[in-house]
C-alpha cells in the first residue's frame, strides 16, 4: 500500500505582502484538506540584482510599467516575525507550515524555525553553494526541476549527496517553469523517467491551468503534489493568474484523495467485496426456453441464458445438453442440477 500523497498548497507570494491575506490563504489551504501550505522566504537584495528583468508572465500579471524583479519582490518579503505569526496560525488551523528559502540566510532562518524539510525551487537547481548549504542541514529535501534536463538533475543530486545528504531523503518533483504551462509542454511521463534514472521518490509541481494534470500525476505514482493557489485570480501579482481559486483547490485535494484510494488495491485482478453481491444480479444462468417434460433429453433449443446468475453457469452449457430431466420444467424456469439425471 502506497503512502498518502503529500499535497503542498503553494501560497507563495500570493499574499501580496499582506499578513491578513496570508492568513486567509492558510485557512483556505487547511479547509481544502491540503497537508502543507507553503510560502516563499527571501531578501530581495540577496535574490536579484537591481537590473534583473521580470519574466514575461510577471510583466503580464502586473499592471505597471516597472520591468524589474527587485521592485516587485521587495514588497513581497516576509520577515521572521511574520513567519512566526504564520506558523502559529498554521498550528491553529491544523496544517503544516513550509516556506521555500531562496538564499542561504533564508535557509538558516527556516532551519531555526524547524520547518520539516527544505523545498528547493527550480531556479536554484544549478546553485551549487546553495545546494551544499541545504544538504549540510541534514533535513529531507524536495527538489523542483523546472527548466532542467536529466544531466542537471544528476549534477544537483550529486552536489546534495556529496555534501552529506542521503539519496533516500530526496524527493524530485517534475516541473515546467512556465506560468501557466501549456498542456503540450507538461511531458508528464518524464516524472517516472526521473524515478527510473535516479532511484528517487518522485512528485510533481504543477503550473498548468486546472486540476487534471496533478491528479494524473498521482495516478502515475507522484508522492508529492505542489500547486499554486490564490484567494482570487484577478488580484494583481506575479502568480495569481496561474493559481487555483479556493473551490478548485478543494476539488483537486478531493480528487487526489480519491485517486489514492483507487491506487491502493493489490494489483491482482479479483472480485472485490463491494461487487460480490452483484454477480447474481448481472450474470446469467441456464434457464428453460420452452417447456420440457420429465424423461426428455435436453437439447440446445430447450435452453436460454437469463438473469439471475445464481443457477448453473452458461459456461457449463455443453455439460447440460444431452442430460435427461427428472421433472416437468416450465418455460422461463431456472435449471438446477437437482433437475437432472447425472
Amino acid at each position: 500500500m502506497r503512502q498518502k500523497v503529500s499535497i503542498i498548497a503553494e501560497a507563495g507570494v500570493n499574499h501580496n505582502g499582506s499578513m491578513e491575506l496570508a492568513k486567509m490563504l492558510v485557512k483556505i489551504a487547511a479547509e481544502a484538506g491540503a497537508d502543507i501550505v507553503k510560502f516563499q522566504t527571501f531578501k530581495a537584495d540577496k535574490l536579484v540584482s537591481k537590473s534583473a528583468k521580470k519574466a514575461e508572465y510577471q510583466r503580464a500579471n502586473l499592471d505597471n510599467l516597472d520591468n524589474y524583479q527587485y521592485n516587485m519582490l521587495k514588497y513581497l518579503e516576509l520577515d521572521e516575525a511574520m513567519h512566526l505569526a504564520l506558523m502559529d496560525y498554521c498550528k491553529q488551523c491544523g496544517i503544516t507550515f513550509l516556506s521555500t528559502g531562496f538564499d542561504e540566510e533564508s535557509i538558516d532562518m527556516l532551519d531555526r524555525l524547524k520547518i520539516p524539510f527544505f523545498k528547493v525551487p527550480s531556479g536554484e537547481i544549478t546553485n551549487k553553494p546553495y545546494l551544499q548549504h541545504i544538504a549540510k542541514k541534514g533535513k529531507p529535501v524536495v527538489l523542483s526541476t523546472g527548466m532542467a534536463d536529466l544531466n542537471e538533475i544528476k549534477d544537483a543530486l550529486e552536489v546534495l549527496t556529496e555534501a552529506g545528504l542521503d539519496l533516500s531523503k530526496i524527493t524530485v518533483l517534475h516541473c515546467n517553469t512556465e506560468y501557466p504551462t501549456p498542456m503540450q509542454d507538461v511531458n508528464l511521463k518524464a516524472m517516472n523517467n526521473i524515478r527510473e534514472t535516479f532511484g528517487v521518490k518522485i512528485g510533481y509541481s504543477d503550473h498548468t491551468v486546472g486540476i487534471e494534470v496533478p491528479i494524473a500525476a498521482v495516478a502515475l505514482g507522484a508522492e508529492v503534489i505542489e500547486k499554486h493557489f490564490t484567494l482570487d485570480r484577478n488580484l494583481e501579482g506575479p502568480d495569481h493568474k496561474a493559481s487555483l481559486e479556493p473551490d478548485e483547490l478543494k476539488a483537486m485535494v478531493k480528487a487526489i484523495r480519491n485517486i489514492e484510494l483507487a491506487m491502493r488495491g493489490s494489483g491482482i485482478k479479483e472480485t472485490s467485496k463491494s461487487e460480490e453481491t452483484n454477480k447474481t444480479i448481472a450474470r446469467k444462468s441456464i434457464h428453460i426456453s420452452t417447456q420440457i417434460t420429465a424423461g426428455e433429453t435436453i437439447l440446445s433449443h430447450h435452453l436460454i441464458m437469463k438473469r439471475p446468475g445464481d443457477g448453473i453457469s452458461p459456461m457449463l452449457v455443453d455439460e447440460i445438453v444431452g442430460k435427461i430431466v427428472k421433472r416437468d420444467i416450465k418455460e422461463d424456469e431456472k435449471l438446477n442440477w437437482e433437475d437432472l439425471e447425472l
